[in-house]
């Protein structure tokens, strides 16, 4: 599924070609509710690298969060200009993207149940919202974002990349 994305701002915009698409992974680590998550989480997609296009590239930033005292080798890209979250990927896997669904302007596919995944470091002020069906997790869940799409009929097998997540 092709996914068009952009900051608020509109200085940057952004497609690529995402094998998982379906919003259903929300994450309250501190890392994601700190810089993506307005509601307490954020929601990152499974996208194909070597598809992404960006328009407005001069106008994004990096970020490297810490975690146990160390710098993450984790890229979160964003709009220095507003300061949208955009994507996260990382070097041990190049081939993936991941695109935060807060910054996507296409349509998305609406999940059938959700994943809570890092409860165990969600602030005490966020509501987990869990209906019937979803799953919670203090940390990360068994299933992969590749593994969830498929187990639910939705992966976009024409999308996916060999060897990915």
């Amino acid at each position: 599924m092709k996914l068009d994305g952009s900051c608020h701002c509109g200085a940057v915009r952004f497609s690529v070609d995402a094998y998982a698409p379906v919003p259903y992974l929300r994450c309250y680590c501190s890392i994601c509710r700190k810089t993506a998550g307005g509601g307490g989480y954020a929601i990152n997609l499974g996208a194909n690298a070597d598809t992404l296009e960006v328009t407005g590239a001069e106008h994004i930033s990096v970020f490297h969060a810490r975690i146990d005292g160390r710098e993450s080798p984790g890229e979160r890209r964003f709009c220095a200009r507003c300061g949208s979250a955009l994507w996260v990927s990382d070097p041990r896997w190049p081939e993936l993207v991941h695109p935060f669904a807060s910054a996507i302007d296409s349509p998305l596919p609406e999940a059938p149940a959700h994943v809570h995944m890092m409860l165990g470091s969600k602030a005490d002020w966020v509501p987990v919202q869990a209906g019937p069906g979803d799953e919670q997790s203090d940390d990360y869940p068994p299933e992969s974002l590749e593994e969830w799409h498929r187990a639910h009929g939705m992966l976009d097998e024409g999308k996916k990349m060999e060897g990915g997540a």
